[in-house]
């Protein structure tokens, strides 16, 4: 009987030592799998952390392309690392509007003899992506006798401001993405996580629509209203900016940046042929979510303009 019952204890103590060994190889098994990467349209992409500029992700990151309007993320840095007085007024040219006219591009519909101010101007080159508004923040901030040679100065110093943000890849031929300004998703992204760090800025694109009014010609009071081309505000949760672009060699094009929580992303793509869907895959790769399946384009007014 004693014998019986002691080798009984002696098996339960085997079992339980095969058990024990075991649960560590069980531990393992449990573990995820790391997230496969997203599969994106884009013909080059990128996301880093917000913060410490880590790259997380990237898809032909270091090619050099055409980044039609996102180069207005530059413009607006610019101006606002001139750390000037935003609500000055500058009037409204007719070269503005002929520019618009002439090169076929968005507009925020200035209307001559206006005056807006600077941090109005910066609304229309971000939201409706107004190629009249960055002329005239170009002819404002450059340097020369012309309107054309003031924009010309202050394409000169987009470049100067992309070689002291160390982007050597980075190239602008014009303040609004016409020409033939290029850059890589990845400089893109660190140019975006530059300008976030500016207030201004950051409560620009992250709005979705502007409401505002200015001195008009006639003497009387003009209303303007912008949408935000960028569609991925308002759809994506946590999505904080920043700005579209789209031309027949660039396709289409996103910088775009999200926060949860405290983590922040920020990134990039380029020559799409489904920039929003794209830009939130990437994001749910980057903060470890499955929403982008789930998401509702926000949509954009019929007389909005897009970009």
């Amino acid at each position: 009987m004693t014998a019986t019952i002691l080798t009984k204890r002696r098996a339960a103590a085997v079992a339980g030592g095969a058990l024990l060994a075991l649960s560590p190889l069980v531990a393992q098994t449990a573990v995820a799998a790391p997230q496969p990467e997203p599969a994106v349209t884009a013909q080059g992409a990128a996301l880093m952390d917000g913060d410490s500029g880590e790259t997380l992700y990237g898809k032909d990151a270091d090619t050099v392309r055409p980044m039609a309007s996102t180069a207005k993320i530059m413009t607006a840095y610019v101006v606002l690392d001139k750390g000037l007085d935003l609500d000055r007024q500058v009037p409204v040219k007719q070269e503005y509007r002929d520019y618009v006219t002439q090169h076929s591009t968005s507009t925020a519909d200035l209307q001559t003899g206006d005056k807006l101010t600077v941090r109005q101007l910066l609304y229309a080159s971000l939201l409706p992506s107004g190629a009249d508004a960055g002329y005239a923040l170009a002819d404002t901030f450059g340097i020369g006798d012309t309107s054309e040679e003031r924009a010309e100065s202050f394409v000169d110093q987009m470049n100067a401001k992309a070689d002291e943000l160390y982007l050597p890849k980075t190239e602008f031929d014009s303040f609004d993405g016409v020409g033939t300004d290029s850059s890589t998703p990845t400089e893109l992204a660190k140019l975006a996580q530059h300008a976030m760090t500016n207030d201004t800025f950051r409560t620009v694109v992250g709005t979705k629509q502007y409401k505002g009014e200015a001195p008009a010609a006639n003497g009387r009071t003009r209303y303007y209203t912008w949408n935000n081309t960028n569609q991925l505000l308002g759809s994506y949760d946590g999505v904080i900016g920043i700005k579209t672009g789209t031309t027949t060699p660039a396709g289409e094009c996103l910088v775009f940046a999200a926060t949860r929580d405290d983590k922040t992303l920020v990134g990039t793509v380029l020559n799409s042929t489904d920039r929003y869907g794209d830009a939130a895959k990437i994001l749910d790769y980057g903060f470890g979510t499955d929403t982008a399946k789930d998401m509702q384009l926000r949509k954009l007014p019929a007389n909005a303009q897009r970009d």
